[in-house]
């Protein structure tokens, strides 16, 4: 991709850096399938590399699957089928620690990780698909929390994160954290995705964000969000809250932004884009930052009044 910023080309992360954009969130498949999908350890080390030597921080986030796992999809990776429950928990636990240990050895250690991604109902299907394995599910959980902690031998471990898809909903919320603390799973993160089309209003993440920073006194971040600078099939036939157009993707950001640091106690502490650095037409492409021809769009300049210094006068 060619990506430009009233400039000429220059590398995404440097833009984004240049804005003052200051963590990425990269995701891991265990055994990537398909061509288009270069999400394996080598590529995502590389991919980290590239930020921390700009200064970013680093989100790892785990799928625990060859491919997309997502709240309609949480495929247990082909080598792992035929295990026994016990069998696959300590796959889990074996996977994450080496994972983690061989980010260390790279120099490029996490802040962050996801074990899993949107969890809303589950991970590593059927074993442990919610709501009627609950027991089995938080096995992998604690397995993967374990092998993070292992994995960083006598450093600092990351934080920990735990994402699930309902940014706008507090009884779904209630239902799943409530949960964790029932069985006993020790996280730092709450992770919500929040997309506008699907997850409810403003003011339904709004309520949801401060349910959950009272009931459970934890960090929020809404770890996937989007807007759309030209109309799609996406969101065909849904009154939208800003314009799909360059200019109401960037009132979107904005208003989202105040909604996130507005959070009771300072417990909302940051958003990701999903995503933010594409070219071309269809619905991802109505996401980006970048037009079709790679230039900058208004969303981009969203975070200026916060990073950028104010000329100071003596």
């Amino acid at each position: 991709m060619v990506f430009k910023d009233g400039t000429n080309a220059m590398p995404g992360l440097q833009i984004f850096r240049n804005h003052g954009y200051n963590w990425i969130r990269l995701r891991l498949f265990v055994e990537p399938v398909g061509g288009n999908l270069p999400n394996n350890l080598a590529y995502t080390i590389a991919e980290a590399q590239a930020a921390k030597k700009l200064g970013y921080k680093f989100l790892l986030d785990l799928h625990y699957a060859n491919s997309w796992a997502d709240p309609g999809k949480q495929p247990t990776p082909e080598l792992w089928k035929n295990l026994t429950h016990q069998q696959r928990v300590k796959k889990v636990f074996e996977y994450t620690r080496d994972t983690i240990a061989a980010f260390q050895n790279a120099g490029v250690m996490p802040d962050m990780v996801q074990a899993g991604n949107e969890i809303t109902d589950g991970m590593l299907w059927p074993d442990g698909k919610l709501p009627g394995h609950w027991k089995e599910f938080t096995d992998y959980l604690r397995a993967g929390i374990k092998g993070v902690d292992e994995g960083c031998g006598t450093n600092p471990p990351p934080r920990i994160m735990i994402h699930i898809d309902q940014g706008g909903n507090v009884a779904r919320t209630k239902y799943f954290y409530d949960n964790l603390e029932r069985y006993h799973v020790h996280y730092d993160v709450i992770g919500f995705s929040y997309y506008p089309w699907w997850h409810g209003s403003l003011m339904d993440l709004r309520e949801n964000l401060a349910f959950a920073a009272m009931r459970y006194h934890k960090d929020i971040i809404v770890v996937e969000t989007a807007y759309h600078w030209h109309a799609t099939s996406e969101t065909a036939g849904i009154a939208m809250p800003f314009p799909e157009t360059p200019e109401g993707q960037a009132q979107y950001l904005d208003a989202l932004a105040n909604t996130v640091m507005n959070t009771p106690d300072g417990r909302g502490i940051g958003l990701f884009w999903w995503e933010p650095a594409v070219v071309g037409r269809g619905a991802l492409g109505a996401r980006s930052f970048f037009d079709d021809h790679g230039e900058s769009l208004p969303v981009l300049d969203t975070f200026d009044k916060y990073t950028r210094p104010a000329r100071r006068s003596n």
